[in-house]
């Protein structure tokens, strides 16, 4: 594995490991592999939110049931992954911070026995500032974590209500100090082009979140999403032109700040990158565990795609059956899908990858691929360096198409 075209540290690339069949060398030319943990309860569904997430209406949440499935989860998937390093873990959903202190202790207990997990692992907490408190993030870093992502989304109360969100600007400002004295890795959720916002209040919510000196941010564009309530009751949003601007004055205010933009979204200052989502675009592999969570993983003769069953009462009564022909959905990825999967992650990074990558990821060679580059280089949406796979200025802004183009 070349160390050329990552962004990943060069401890995380060629570790020693050994499969149940001495075979060291095969598995030290897979990617490297990543953790993802769903959590699928929220305290309510935001409008545009697309996600595998449902309201809980109980009044404790059902830990115990979901540790046992969770378990058994990771039992049946064991054999795909046998004798593999896990160098990043992320606990997404919903709303992680709703567990308890002691089930994110014992959730990662579990991954410790089961999982050959890299001492220096990035593990991320997803946290709701509605459901922040200062002794449950300290805990939660006494367990392992050692990077919360907060969801901050803005700090302006009317833009939250319009949101759905069930914080407050308060809060918002209380989570971040909160998960500051918790973790020394925190990145902040922020997003732009919302309900009737200016550039004057989009600036200001990232200036509010810029004076905290987060080590990273992600600022993304609200988006109505099918199949969610802001799709079917639109609200009034910025236009495009208008967003465009917002994004614009919003990279450069925050590079201005000494935060890089590293991806379409994201921006780090330096070693603060995210460790997790760099190896998805860079095409690493990852293991989903939860209700609804995505696995890519790679093996010598093929790629597949894992989804697990999205109801998480289904999901749970599955796992713990132990029955694996029905807790996922496989999908093996077909040659001529692997082009366009490959360049989906990957020109999503500002420097692109090395060149060789496409091979070593994806098994087939650049050749199968130059006439798209080059028809796109001619249009000056593809940087001409043969080295590397790197979509330019113009590209980005038109990423979508520059993508499709590997259809």
């Amino acid at each position: 594995m070349s160390r050329t075209f990552s962004l990943l540290p060069e401890s995380l690339l060629n570790q020693p490991g050994k499969g149940p069949d001495g075979s060291q060398q095969l598995l030290n030319s897979l990617p490297p592999l990543s953790l993802y943990i769903h959590v699928p309860w929220c305290v309510r569904k935001c409008p545009y939110c697309d996600f595998n997430s449902h309201e809980w209406q109980g009044e404790e949440l059902p830990e115990r049931d979901y540790l046992e499935a969770l378990r058994a989860d990771l039992e049946q998937a064991l054999p795909n992954i046998w004798g593999r390093q896990i160098y990043s873990v992320f606990i997404g959903g919903g709303t992680p911070s709703l567990l308890s202190a002691q089930a994110v202790d014992e959730m990662l207990a579990t991954l410790r026995a089961y999982l050959n997990i890299w001492s220096g692992a990035e593990i991320t907490l997803e946290a709701n500032p509605g459901t922040a408190e200062a002794q449950r993030f300290k805990d939660y870093a006494h367990s392992g974590i050692n990077r919360l992502s907060l969801g901050i989304q803005s700090f302006n109360d009317r833009a939250l209500q319009a949101l759905g969100r069930i914080h407050d600007g308060i809060q918002a400002h209380n989570a971040i100090e909160m998960a500051l004295k918790a973790v020394e890795r925190v990145n902040l959720d922020l997003m732009f082009a919302l309900p009737e916002q200016n550039l004057e209040a989009c600036l200001d919510d990232l200036e509010q979140a810029m004076a905290y000196q987060p080590g990273h941010l992600s600022l993304y564009n609200l988006t109505l999403e099918p199949n969610t309530v802001f799709a079917k009751y639109p609200p009034p949003l910025p236009s495009d032109d208008e967003a465009a601007t917002m994004q614009d004055a919003l990279a450069e205010k925050v590079q201005a700040g000494g935060w890089t933009r590293y991806e379409v979204s994201a921006y780090a200052q330096k070693g603060q990158q995210s460790l997790h989502n760099t190896n998805y675009w860079e095409f690493g592999d990852y293991l989903g565990v939860g209700p609804g969570a995505h696995s890519k993983l790679s093996f010598h003769d093929k790629i597949i795609r894992q989804v697990r069953r999205h109801n998480p009462n289904s999901w749970m009564s599955t796992a713990l059956k132990r029955d694996n022909s029905h807790l996922s959905q496989d999908q093996v990825i077909s040659r001529d899908e692997l082009p366009f999967e490959f360049m989906l992650n990957a020109l999503r990074l500002k420097e692109g990858v090395a060149a060789a990558s496409f091979h070593e990821r994806t098994g087939i060679p650049l050749r199968h691929i130059q006439a798209t580059i080059n028809q796109l280089v001619d249009k000056g949406l593809f940087t001409p360096n043969p080295a590397r796979l790197q979509a330019t200025d113009l590209g980005w802004r038109f990423l979508n198409d520059v993508q499709s183009a590997f259809l």
